[in-house]
């Protein structure tokens, strides 16, 4: 196991750190922003299992790229951090159990909550109450010089009322508005447009005339001072901000248990769509700024604070096996078995291929890690193979010959593997009809319209696999709700049990 996660975790690392420079020095990343977050989520997990393993060169070490050459670059005072990820409830647990075995004692539950801005970290240095440097992350220890751009935003005080030496941090972002007109102008210009509001952003302070910069109306929230130790509580800081005159994100909330954080992350995971700006999840902090001081950091994270992200549309996983299912017109499709991850809300265990040239169009092996997506609310799809990351163990999937329903010949007919018995199919859908039956195992959640779907879907091959199925299966098809697929779980489970009588005829 050492050996292989030793392997795993290299081949992770390299692809990462591609991955990062695409994002953090160029501006154009290749692959989505959930799928690569999904792979460092998966490095992390891997160093925590095996902490011999983490290295100096580690992604999990650095916070951001190398700063770029066009503008002077300036020193921070205190490196600039990145936030460890979570994905799920048990991450938001384990992070508070790592935080407190670290301190030896438990941590009472006080939190501060906010919404975390898709956009770019940025340091405000003001001397004697003046605006004199506005430096990007660039690696966490140096970024660029980018004040010119900076004095263009609005929300951004160029005088303090205060005549103070001050450092402050917070987030240049891009409204969804002015996204939408920037790009218009773009396009009609006939020049390339941008994928989203983060990256303009980046293109935006990068720019070497200011006046491009201000016709494109940046803004910024204010989120720290580089004084902890004068505030009590994290939201405390938050108010002096404030104060001071700058623009805070005024949704931040403090909590004293877990339940009312999973309420703040769920409720503004369905409102922020109605918000003005992208977020791409929550930042959730231990509120007492002793007790996150104490806490110190791990790699080029504060170890008390985590972005406690939306579930994303994307994400990688392994593909652990490849099973034919064979649908009701007697057509053989190839169905991915997946290990469980998280996309879209829904835990995903399969995924469908459609058929075998887009297999050999992936060039997809079993074995391999892959990006599993879910757009609009249904069944998840295999998009992208990284072969990054092969250890070699990988097996070439090859359709069957003989039809896995009842040994008929398969033929071939285009793209399509079919059953050359006609009835193949429909034989399946009148067994499993019969199999659910009121005089069998009377499961009467799952009509024939249900059953078909299912079929169709790859969720089901025989009776057998009635029992396997997982809200997660059902609630990832469109049409399907959380609420239809918890009712028709818990009636299959509470039919397991029958009459020896039931079950024979049910056969």
């Amino acid at each position: 196991m050492f050996k292989e996660a030793k392997e795993r975790i290299e081949k992770l690392k390299k692809l990462i750190n591609k991955y990062r420079y695409e994002y953090h020095v160029l501006d154009a990343l290749s692959i989505s922003e959930a799928a690569l977050d999904s792979l460092k989520k998966e490095l992390f997990d891997l160093e925590e299992q095996f902490p011999d393993l983490v290295t100096p060169d580690s992604p999990t070490q650095r916070v951001g790229g190398q700063p770029l050459k066009e503008f002077k670059k300036i020193r921070h005072d205190k490196p600039m951090l990145s936030l460890n990820d979570a994905f799920s409830k048990e991450d938001v647990y384990d992070w508070l159990e790592r935080a407190q075995n670290y301190l030896g004692r438990k941590i009472e539950p006080d939190f501060y909550g906010n919404l975390k801005m898709d956009g770019l970290a940025m340091e405000l240095i003001y001397k004697d109450g003046v605006l004199i440097h506005g430096v990007t992350r660039g690696d966490g220890a140096t970024g660029e010089d980018v004040t010119n751009n900076l004095k263009t935003i609005e929300s951004i005080p160029l005088k303090l009322e205060e005549a103070r030496d001050i450092t402050v941090r917070g987030e240049v972002f891009l409204t969804k508005k002015e996204f939408e007109r920037i790009n218009k102008e773009l396009a009609q210009a006939g020049k390339q447009i941008y994928s989203n509001p983060r990256n303009l952003a980046a293109g935006t302070i990068r720019q070497l005339d200011p006046k491009i910069t201000a016709h494109r109306k940046l803004n910024f929230y204010a989120y720290d001072i580089l004084e902890p130790e004068k505030y009590k509580t994290h939201s405390e800081v938050r108010q002096a901000l404030k104060k001071l005159g700058f623009a805070i994100n005024e949704h931040g909330e403090t909590f004293n248990s877990f339940g009312q954080v999973f309420e703040f992350h769920k409720r503004w995971e369905k409102e922020r769509s109605g918000l003005p700006y992208e977020i791409d999840g929550v930042f959730l902090a231990l509120n007492n700024n002793e007790v996150y001081n104490q806490l110190g950091v791990i790699g080029k994270a504060p170890r008390g604070a985590i972005a406690y992200k939306f579930s994303p549309k994307e994400a990688t996983t392994m593909i652990e096996n490849i099973k034919v299912q064979v649908g009701r017109t007697g057509t053989l499709t190839p169905v991915a078995v997946l290990k469980p991850v998280e996309v879209g809300g829904v835990r995903i265990t399969h995924a469908t291929l459609h058929n075998f040239d887009q297999i050999q169009r992936l060039e997809l092996k079993m074995g391999d890690t892959v990006v599993v997506s879910r757009a609009g609310d249904v069944i998840p799809q295999v998009t992208r193979v990284l072969k990054e990351l092969r250890t070699g163990k990988e097996k070439i999937f090859r359709m069957p010959e003989r039809c896995p329903i009842d040994n008929s010949e398969v033929i071939k007919d285009g793209a399509i593997y079919r059953c050359s018995n006609p009835g193949c199919g429909a034989r399946l859908r009148e067994a499993l009809q019969h199999f659910v039956s009121r005089s069998a195992f009377d499961i009467r959640g799952l009509g024939i319209k249900i059953i078909d779907r299912f079929i169709d879907e790859g969720l089901i091959s025989d009776a057998a696999d009635i029992f396997e199925l997982e809200e997660s299966d059902i609630a990832g098809l469109e049409r399907f709700g959380e609420k239809s697929a918890e009712n028709i779980v818990r009636e299959i489970n509470e039919k397991k049990k029958v009459s020896l009588a039931r079950f024979i005829y049910s056969l």
